[in-house]
Protein backbone atom coordinates (compact mmCIF):
# COMPACT_ATOMS: atom_id res chain seq x y z
CA UNK A 1 0.00 0.00 0.00
CA UNK A 2 1.49 3.70 -0.73
CA UNK A 3 2.20 5.99 1.91
CA UNK A 4 -0.40 8.89 2.42
CA UNK A 5 0.78 11.99 1.20
CA UNK A 6 0.26 15.44 3.42
CA UNK A 7 0.69 18.69 2.48
CA UNK A 8 3.46 18.58 4.92
CA UNK A 9 5.27 16.26 2.57
CA UNK A 10 4.86 19.35 0.00
CA UNK A 11 7.85 22.28 1.10
CA UNK A 12 7.69 25.72 -0.39
CA UNK A 13 10.75 25.73 -2.95
CA UNK A 14 10.39 21.83 -4.40
CA UNK A 15 10.09 21.20 -8.02
CA UNK A 16 8.86 18.93 -9.75
CA UNK A 17 8.58 17.82 -13.46
CA UNK A 18 5.79 16.02 -15.34
CA UNK A 19 5.93 13.12 -17.98
CA UNK A 20 5.29 14.88 -21.79
CA UNK A 21 2.51 15.01 -24.22
CA UNK A 22 2.43 15.80 -27.81
CA UNK A 23 -0.68 17.88 -28.65
CA UNK A 24 -2.69 16.33 -31.24
CA UNK A 25 -5.61 16.82 -34.29
CA UNK A 26 -7.14 14.78 -31.61
CA UNK A 27 -7.22 16.81 -28.58
CA UNK A 28 -7.67 20.36 -30.54
CA UNK A 29 -10.94 18.32 -31.93
CA UNK A 30 -11.86 16.87 -29.32
CA UNK A 31 -11.26 19.98 -26.97
CA UNK A 32 -13.65 21.80 -29.63
CA UNK A 33 -16.68 19.90 -29.45
CA UNK A 34 -16.58 19.47 -25.61
CA UNK A 35 -16.49 23.91 -25.41
CA UNK A 36 -17.76 24.69 -28.13
CA UNK A 37 -14.98 26.79 -29.42
CA UNK A 38 -14.55 26.21 -32.48
CA UNK A 39 -12.90 30.13 -33.85
CA UNK A 40 -11.45 29.34 -36.94
CA UNK A 41 -7.63 29.96 -35.91
CA UNK A 42 -8.26 26.24 -33.81
CA UNK A 43 -10.42 24.35 -36.67
CA UNK A 44 -10.05 26.33 -39.95
CA UNK A 45 -6.57 25.50 -42.10
CA UNK A 46 -7.43 28.19 -44.71
CA UNK A 47 -7.96 30.98 -42.43
CA UNK A 48 -5.19 29.98 -40.16
CA UNK A 49 -2.53 30.27 -42.66
CA UNK A 50 -3.18 33.27 -43.36
CA UNK A 51 -2.80 34.26 -39.64
CA UNK A 52 1.02 35.69 -38.26
CA UNK A 53 1.10 31.89 -36.86
CA UNK A 54 0.77 30.66 -40.53
CA UNK A 55 -1.36 27.16 -38.97
CA UNK A 56 -3.72 26.55 -36.55
CA UNK A 57 -3.27 26.58 -32.92
CA UNK A 58 -4.35 24.90 -29.92
CA UNK A 59 -6.77 26.36 -27.99
CA UNK A 60 -4.94 28.10 -24.82
CA UNK A 61 -7.45 26.97 -22.12
CA UNK A 62 -7.06 23.56 -23.52
CA UNK A 63 -3.03 23.67 -22.23
CA UNK A 64 -4.27 24.77 -18.89
CA UNK A 65 -6.21 21.66 -18.88
CA UNK A 66 -3.41 19.48 -20.60
CA UNK A 67 -1.23 20.63 -17.87
CA UNK A 68 -3.71 20.34 -14.45
CA UNK A 69 -4.25 16.85 -16.04
CA UNK A 70 0.05 15.77 -16.74
CA UNK A 71 0.16 16.93 -12.55
CA UNK A 72 -2.81 15.32 -11.60
CA UNK A 73 -1.55 11.96 -13.66
CA UNK A 74 2.15 12.54 -11.94
CA UNK A 75 0.62 12.01 -8.35
CA UNK A 76 2.84 14.40 -6.73
CA UNK A 77 0.46 15.22 -4.17
CA UNK A 78 -0.99 11.86 -3.72
CA UNK A 79 -4.38 12.04 -2.27
CA UNK A 80 -3.69 15.36 -0.34
CA UNK A 81 -5.70 17.57 -1.98
CA UNK A 82 -9.18 18.51 -0.42
CA UNK A 83 -10.35 21.25 -3.00
CA UNK A 84 -8.98 23.07 -5.91
CA UNK A 85 -9.07 27.39 -4.88
CA UNK A 86 -8.18 28.47 -8.20
CA UNK A 87 -5.66 29.68 -10.78
CA UNK A 88 -4.11 32.91 -10.70
CA UNK A 89 -1.66 34.96 -12.98
CA UNK A 90 -2.39 33.03 -16.03
CA UNK A 91 -0.18 34.22 -19.15
CA UNK A 92 0.03 32.07 -22.33
CA UNK A 93 3.36 33.06 -23.66
CA UNK A 94 4.06 31.43 -26.92
CA UNK A 95 1.33 29.73 -29.28
CA UNK A 96 1.17 25.89 -28.71
CA UNK A 97 0.82 24.01 -32.99
CA UNK A 98 -0.55 20.74 -33.04
CA UNK A 99 2.40 18.49 -33.18
CA UNK A 100 4.14 20.59 -30.23
CA UNK A 101 5.17 18.20 -27.45
CA UNK A 102 4.65 19.83 -24.00
CA UNK A 103 5.48 19.25 -20.26
CA UNK A 104 5.07 21.03 -16.80
CA UNK A 105 7.50 21.73 -14.15
CA UNK A 106 5.80 22.41 -11.03
CA UNK A 107 7.34 24.53 -7.93
CA UNK A 108 5.64 25.41 -4.57
CA UNK A 109 5.62 28.73 -3.96
CA UNK A 110 3.74 29.07 -1.16
CA UNK A 111 2.15 26.92 2.17
CA UNK A 112 -0.08 28.77 4.43
CA UNK A 113 -2.11 27.51 7.10
CA UNK A 114 -6.13 27.45 7.59
CA UNK A 115 -7.66 27.92 10.74
CA UNK A 116 -8.35 23.82 11.05
CA UNK A 117 -4.96 22.30 11.67
CA UNK A 118 -5.45 19.77 9.42
CA UNK A 119 -5.68 21.80 6.22
CA UNK A 120 -3.39 23.90 4.57
CA UNK A 121 -3.15 25.90 1.53
CA UNK A 122 -0.56 25.91 -1.44
CA UNK A 123 0.11 27.97 -3.99
CA UNK A 124 1.77 25.67 -7.11
CA UNK A 125 3.46 27.68 -9.94
CA UNK A 126 3.28 25.98 -13.17
CA UNK A 127 5.27 26.43 -15.66
CA UNK A 128 4.44 24.94 -19.44
CA UNK A 129 7.34 24.76 -21.64
CA UNK A 130 7.61 23.08 -25.73
CA UNK A 131 10.05 20.72 -27.04
CA UNK A 132 11.97 23.75 -27.53
CA UNK A 133 12.17 24.37 -24.04
CA UNK A 134 10.03 27.74 -24.82
CA UNK A 135 7.96 28.44 -21.76
CA UNK A 136 4.24 28.75 -23.36
CA UNK A 137 2.10 29.03 -20.12
CA UNK A 138 2.58 30.05 -16.27
CA UNK A 139 0.20 30.62 -13.68
CA UNK A 140 -0.37 29.65 -10.32
CA UNK A 141 -2.76 27.23 -9.14
CA UNK A 142 -4.07 27.43 -5.15
CA UNK A 143 -5.22 24.29 -3.49
CA UNK A 144 -6.25 22.92 -0.27
CA UNK A 145 -4.67 20.11 1.60
CA UNK A 146 -4.99 18.12 4.32
CA UNK A 147 -2.62 18.02 6.74
CA UNK A 148 -0.71 16.31 9.36
CA UNK A 149 -2.19 18.51 12.02
CA UNK A 150 -0.56 19.09 15.36
CA UNK A 151 -0.23 15.49 16.59
CA UNK A 152 1.74 14.71 13.37
CA UNK A 153 -0.84 11.71 12.34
Amino acid sequence: MAQRVYGDDLRVGDVYDTAAITVTEAHVVGWAGLTGDFYPLHMDAEYAAKTQFGERLAHGPMIFALAVGRVAQAGFGGDAAIAWLGADAMRMLAPVRIGDTIRVSVEIVASDPTSNPRKGIQLWRYTVKNQRDETVMVFDYRMMFHMRGPEGQ
